[in-house]
């Protein structure tokens, strides 16, 4: 019989898997009319449907691994589904960090000659920076395959069986190896998110201030902006934040804090994407579409 706490995760697990492929999924049907219609696809779709693609697959196994751990599925299959979530997780979050730098180069209001040649070359660089980031990615997966799975083997046996872990100690090295890798993302994304917090802030302020108490329209947009950048930099530092308390195993397997970081870890996928479309007026518009066209068949 299952404690009440762990049918409340479950349930807001389920919901949160719920929302964060019906968010995900708006984005790539989204993008993906607009490419059978123009039959292209300009480079902010592109990075736009590789991080909803990522995404979804990250939240299947997501939801799969909370179901494990409420179910006590047998430990090798957790394993195998949690070097899948690594590779996800992280291309995700490249992908992620990727579409920061290109906001950041295309809304910055910074005159500086080498963030103009960021604005003017961001968009012809967005193809190889998602090549580049399947391609570092993947590396682990094919060359260190074996420490992956030692490192998977520590987090997993680390929490079922407390003495597991001694026995990994001298494996701690990789085990930080593995967290320097999924800093560089973050660095990259707290770099461009505060560049363009702080240059959309100081802008906002010029433009209030020059107005002499006149409304100016544009200021409206650059707040929102602003809240967008802001709730994407808390969800994703707390992202990274449960990801280090996770595979730190302070907490106990299927205790109230363990799975609490759980469902904070899985918020950024689904909560990030949800702001994307929020924020975004053509997705907005298009996704209403596609829900009153859904309604409109029934």
């Amino acid at each position: 019989m299952l404690e009440f706490y762990l049918i409340i995760h479950c349930l807001f697990s389920t919901i949160q898997f719920l929302i964060g492929v019906l968010a995900n999924g708006l984005i790539l049907v989204v993008n993906g009319t607009e490419l059978i219609k123009q039959r292209r696809m300009v480079p902010l779709a592109l990075l736009l449907s590789c991080l909803a693609t990522a995404r979804i697959c990250l939240q299947l196994v997501l939801f799969y691994i909370n179901l494990a751990i409420l179910l006590w599925i047998e430990v090798p299959l957790l394993i195998e589904n949690f070097l899948i979530f690594l590779f996800v997780n992280e291309l995700g979050l490249w992908f992620a960090s990727w579409l920061g730098v290109f906001y950041c180069a295309k809304i910055a209001p910074i005159a500086h000659p080498l963030f103009f040649w960021l604005k003017m070359r961001i968009s012809k660089l967005v193809p190889w920076l998602i090549l580049g980031s399947l391609l570092y990615t993947s590396a682990p997966s094919i060359f260190y395959n074996k420490h992956a799975w030692v490192f998977s083997q520590q987090v997993f046996l680390g929490f079922f069986s407390p003495n597991t872990t001694t026995q990994f100690k001298e494996k701690s090295a990789l085990q930080m190896a593995f967290l320097v890798r999924l800093s560089l993302p973050l660095l990259i994304f707290l770099a461009s998110a505060l560049l363009l917090i702080f240059s959309l802030g100081r802008h906002t302020w010029q433009m209030r201030s020059t107005a002499m108490g006149t409304r100016v329209p544009s200021t409206g947009v650059h707040v929102r902006s602003l809240l967008s950048v802001l709730s994407f930099l808390v969800l994703c530092v707390s992202h990274y934040m449960t990801a280090v308390l996770l595979s730190s195993q302070i907490f106990k397997l299927r205790s109230l804090m363990f799975l609490f970081c759980v469902w904070v870890f899985g918020s950024f996928p689904s909560g990030h994407s949800m702001i994307l479309i929020l924020g975004s007026p053509k997705l907005k518009q298009n996704a209403k579409k596609l829900l009153l066209h859904g309604k409109c068949c029934e």
